[in-house]
């Protein structure tokens, strides 16, 4: 999902990998920024945020409906394009120590985020778990050891060895933050090694279903670092190629077709019962008589299988040789997803708090159609409110200096 890197583009897609770095003056003249990456992410967001609050007819919309993978794939792979993007400069010129370690800042940053989060979360349900819908939710999130044990929880929970329902997505974030001054090194020397290398890792985590272990809870983790590193590490890829003007994967005819093909295959799947029925029972046959292993062959989001990494690769593809994207990016009507993607990291945080204060209010109260456009309603004007604020504040550091 690439096309030659457009001036000022970095700035507007790294803030959850981190603030772009400074570059040298240059006498080339600045071009229009290129808006798409903020908003497919600003979309990411927000279909997250409406599935995460379950049973309402609006997550029907979302994309999860019309293919393999969803919102959070798409989150994960433009994250790896934000990190290329913002940390590919130093190391393509010659990282010193200082300089490569600078994603492990961002890993410090997203990891207080994810413990701000969780402790409101058990802070709502610890509130409001007099209610039995409530207690029973608290028990499917994986919630009520905390609430029965908050003392014991806290080292669990903020090293990351305990987790939440929904709340699962920025310690696997985190994780790969860390192995980004690692990989981003491998990237600039090796690419296609590092990408043969990221399939391996990611077929063989899959294959003997390899995770990193919760604790004190005999679990894993739910998105696991080893399987999802490969979307992060092709759109680390993509976005080092724009840093150099390039396409990490050129438009093929041949190739367009083909990723045309499957995301209409895909949907029909999706919605079509009996087609769904007829595959499924086709991959079963593959996996059962054929020995295909299970990543090709099953559709588990935590290990990212093969069905779900495909769609989600097609579909970059596409939208990246779609001429008619950058318009619409440019479109004033856009400017509100746009704003989300560029403050994501705020967006996301707050948005998974407001899906669990949602999830919570539809479970204290008769199921309504009515209260459920209310909240998601409520719910994408304070995310709005976050990205205006945090923009206006972003704008205030840039100006103060230059004024003084």
């Amino acid at each position: 999902m690439a096309e030659p890197a457009l001036a000022g583009q970095a700035s507007a897609l790294t803030n959850l990998a981190g603030p772009a770095l400074a570059s040298p003056p240059t006498a080339t003249p600045a071009r229009a920024r290129d808006y798409r990456i903020d908003l497919l992410r600003g979309i990411a967001l927000v279909m997250i945020f409406v599935n995460h609050i379950p049973d309402t007819l609006w997550e029907n919309l979302t994309s999860r409906n019309f293919g393999f993978s969803d919102g959070a794939e798409g989150f994960v792979l433009m994250s790896g394009m934000a990190t290329g993007l913002a940390y590919g400069a130093v190391f393509l010129r010659g990282a010193t120590p200082a300089e490569a370690l600078r994603p492990w800042r961002r890993a410090l940053t997203l990891w207080w985020v994810h413990v701000l989060v969780v402790t409101c979360i058990v802070a709502l349900f610890a509130l409001t778990q007099h209610d039995p819908a409530v207690a029973a939710m608290a028990v499917k999130r994986n919630i009520t050891p905390t609430l029965e044990n908050p003392v014991g929880f806290i080292l669990p929970l903020i090293t990351l060895g305990h987790q939440f329902a929904y709340a699962d997505i920025l310690p696997m974030y985190i994780a790969l933050m860390l192995a980004a001054p690692g990989l981003l090194a491998l990237a600039v020397r090796w690419p296609k090694r590092l990408m043969a290398a990221s399939l391996m890792v990611w077929f063989i985590a899959g294959y003997f279903r390899i995770t990193i272990p919760t604790w004190p809870g005999p679990n894993g983790w739910f998105f696991n670092p080893l399987s999802w590193q490969v979307l992060f590490i092709a759109g680390m890829l993509t976005g080092l190629a724009l840093r150099e003007g390039q396409r990490w994967l050129p438009i093929r005819r041949w190739a367009l077709w083909l990723s045309w093909s499957f995301l209409l295959f895909a949907a029909v799947w999706v919605q079509v019962g009996a087609v769904a029925n007829w595959g499924g029972h086709g991959l079963w046959l593959l996996y059962e008589y054929a020995y295909f292993p299970a990543p090709f062959t099953s559709f588990d989001k935590g290990f990212e299988y093969l069905p779900r990494l495909l769609h989600i690769l097609a579909l970059a593809y596409v939208l990246s040789a779609l001429p008619v994207l950058k318009t619409i990016a440019n479109s004033p009507r856009a400017a509100p997803l746009i704003l989300l993607g560029q403050h994501s990291l705020p967006v996301f945080a707050t948005s998974t708090v407001l899906a669990y204060v949602a999830q919570v209010t539809k479970a204290m109260n008769p199921p309504s159609h009515l209260l459920d456009a209310a909240l998601l309603l409520t719910g994408l004007a304070i995310l709005y409110a976050v990205a205006k604020a945090r923009d206006s504040q972003k704008r205030q550091k840039i100006i103060a200096p230059a004024r003084a």
